[in-house]
């Protein structure tokens, strides 16, 4: 078994690596500021409000190459995106 079928982090870090991960690449990052309406300054400030980072795995989950590329990245299953994505929205 791999480690990325048993090692979860919680949903918060996890979607907070998600975010990094996001960010890392500018068109990507353009696209989800687009998207959202946020501009840099808020992504900051709400970096670690739940509903924020739900919308970035909802964001990433609207895009399966990208939900895809993230969770290879991270080393979870992207099945652990979309759980933490539902977790966070709870």
């Amino acid at each position: 078994m791999r480690a990325r079928d048993t090692n979860h982090p919680d949903a918060a870090t996890l979607a907070l690596s998600a975010l990094a991960w996001v960010l890392s690449d500018s068109h990507r990052a353009d696209r989800l500021l687009a998207l959202t309406g946020l501009d840099a300054g808020e992504l900051r400030e709400r970096a670690t409000d739940p509903a924020l980072l739900a919308a970035v795995l909802a964001f990433l989950g609207s895009h399966e190459p990208d939900l895809t590329a993230c969770a290879d990245a991270l080393d979870v299953a992207p099945q652990a995106l979309a759980s933490a994505q539902r977790e966070l929205e709870a």
